[in-house]
């Protein structure tokens, strides 16, 4: 078992299983002294720069909801799995809409009920996650 996130890192939120996960902003650049990730998801609406960890792109446009929702399933419950043992990122552009749903997501597959888990999201990650109306209602319908 790799070393986790440590809590005192920016964007890094813990679900109530204790399993801890990083959201943050691609558009702001990672702080070389940051840890690095052993494993990511990138939802952006074009293919991700490279990076020399694992990862998967989800096609996501910005204040939108994902292009392939069955897809998008399967790679948050893999990256949810993953938390047990790896530090999982999950990052769009800004790191709030689409990583604060996606976070959310996570936090239903982590046992939080979907209605509360962009309250969850908000109180543990980001005050201004999850953005849009279409986002919550994909969190609340997320099962």
């Amino acid at each position: 078992m790799e070393r986790a996130w440590s809590t005192e890192e920016a964007g890094v939120l813990r679900l109530p299983s204790g399993r801890l996960v990083r959201g943050r902003g691609l558009r702001h650049p990672l702080d070389p002294m940051a840890t690095a990730p052993s494993y990511g998801v990138y939802l952006l609406g074009r293919p991700p720069a490279d990076v020399p960890w694992t990862h998967r792109w989800l096609r996501w446009p910005d204040f939108r909801l994902p292009t392939d929702r069955e897809t998008a399933r399967t790679v948050l419950a893999e990256a949810w799995e993953r938390a047990a043992t790896e530090r999982v990122e999950i990052a769009c552009g800004g790191g709030r809409g689409r990583t604060g749903t996606a976070l959310a997501c996570l936090a239903v597959l982590d046992g939080v009920p979907a209605e509360e888990a962009v309250a969850y999201v908000r109180r543990h990650y980001a005050r201004g996650a999850v953005e849009t109306p279409w986002q919550r209602r994909y969190v609340r319908r997320f099962v």
